[in-house]
């Protein structure tokens, strides 16, 4: 992970008031849960925390941002995978099989799907990490107190409604960017 990317954002973390809360765990693979979801900021102070605490994870993120040229490039270079919502597709083998074939991996998505409003969340990741069978590390961003957690990981139990409620509980204390939009 490049040094000067990692300085740089710790520089813009402290100017801002940011901080990073709590540790990484010391697995090999994980599956990390971000939310809430609320602006395209998040993916900012996402980028900068995962620089600053030297996370070599992949990401996954809608398909059209993958489009644009060089920020497509750009997002690929960073560990982004693109995914079309609009079709059926078999994204939770893939990337469970990218968990099989890797000694390390570590796999970020932001439950909620889109940065509006969801009663309900996308589940591919549960499924993912269950078929990965790895735990998931909740992180959350909270643009009230400035700070990205990192919660202890937990091994999800296959009740998918019991699991993502717990993780709706945690995230529902986080203060998205726009309120409006979190987690209720």
């Amino acid at each position: 992970m490049n040094e000067l990317n990692r300085l740089f954002f710790k520089c813009c973390f402290w100017a801002f008031g940011w901080k990073v809360v709590g540790r990484l765990p010391e697995l090999k693979k994980y599956m990390i849960t971000v939310a809430p979801h609320t602006s395209n900021w998040d993916f900012i102070v996402g980028l900068a925390a995962k620089y600053i605490i030297r996370l070599k994870a992949q990401f996954l993120g809608k398909d059209s941002l993958f489009k644009i040229p060089f920020l497509g490039a750009f997002m690929r270079s960073i560990g982004g995978h693109s995914v079309d919502r609009s079709k059926k597709s078999k994204v939770v083998e893939e990337i469970a099989a990218l968990f099989h074939q890797n000694d390390e991996f570590v796999m970020v998505i932001a439950p909620e799907g889109t940065r509006s409003y969801q009663a309900n969340w996308r589940t591919g990741f549960y499924y993912i990490a269950l078929a990965a069978k790895v735990p998931i590390v909740m992180v959350g961003i909270d643009f009230a107190k400035k700070t990205v957690e990192i919660n202890e990981p937990f091994t999800p139990c296959g009740d998918a409604i019991k699991d993502i409620e717990m993780m709706k509980n945690h995230y529902r204390t986080f203060s998205g960017k726009n309120k409006d939009q979190g987690i209720r």
